[in-house]
């Protein structure tokens, strides 16, 4: 049974970052000492401003997203080690619209700061695609980066995680058990929550969270969804 959604983006904010007994360490990171760049974000697609009716918060699994880009420049930091190793990390966090047509490219002059993106780098460590989701999906949500920003933190330091190590070890690991290993890790989540993305060969790259309107969780629709629950999946744990 689906458990009562509080309205008001404060108080949604508010439970969510109440503090619930850690499972797992989600990665290891050192924030660069020097300076930091950011690059100039290039719009690739249409500009669609639409209602806002809740919120994705898509989250890559490292190990598989840099399973073949160990030795990237472009992906120097997330995936060479130098910097730490990373599980999970923010792709972004993304507002949804009705009829699956969800807002994005909204008109802005506001740039993320180095400081800000700084600030970022240990649950998102890149700061083109930093650059990227501001632009393209936090310039629908709010005036200032800094504001999507600190949003995407709270709700990124709201969550606690089960061990992957371990589960990837499963025999027979199917997407429902992932779901509902997370949602048991997470007591304001039901496993109908959780979406999931997985490649052709069935290896996981992204969990898709699914929030309401008022920052609260809420079950995935289809296209979220991903893979049925009895779905075999694998997860790559790196060398």
């Amino acid at each position: 049974m689906r458990r009562m959604k509080l309205a008001g983006l404060a108080t949604g904010l508010a439970l969510l970052a109440m503090p619930v007994q850690s499972m797992a360490q989600a990665y290891q990171c050192r924030v660069p000492q020097g300076g930091i760049s950011i690059p100039d974000i290039q719009r690739d697609g249409p500009v669609r401003q639409t209602r806002v009716t809740g919120y994705t918060l898509a989250l890559s699994w490292s190990p598989e997203f840099c399973r073949f880009r160990e030795d990237s420049a472009r992906h120097a930091r997330q995936c060479s080690g130098r910097a730490g190793r990373f599980a999970f990390v923010v792709h972004g966090l993304w507002p949804d619209g009705p009829g699956g047509r969800w807002p994005q490219w909204c008109p802005t002059r506001e740039r993320v700061e180095p400081a800000e993106a700084r600030g970022a780098l240990c649950m998102q460590p890149d700061t083109a695609l930093i650059a990227r989701q501001w632009a393209k999906h936090g310039s629908c949500m709010t005036r200032q980066p800094g504001t999507y920003l600190r949003v995407t933190q709270i709700l990124w330091e709201s969550l606690r995680w089960p061990d992957f190590d371990r589960l990837s070890r499963r025999d027979g690991l199917t997407a429902g058990d992932i779901r509902t290993t997370f949602a048991e890790a997470n007591p304001y989540w039901d496993a109908e929550d959780v979406g999931l993305v997985v490649n052709e060969r069935g290896w996981l790259r992204e969990m898709r969270l699914c929030y309401g309107a008022d920052f609260m969780p809420r079950a995935c629709d289809a296209r979220r969804y991903g893979p049925d629950d009895d779905a075999e999946v694998r997860i790559w744990r790196g060398m």
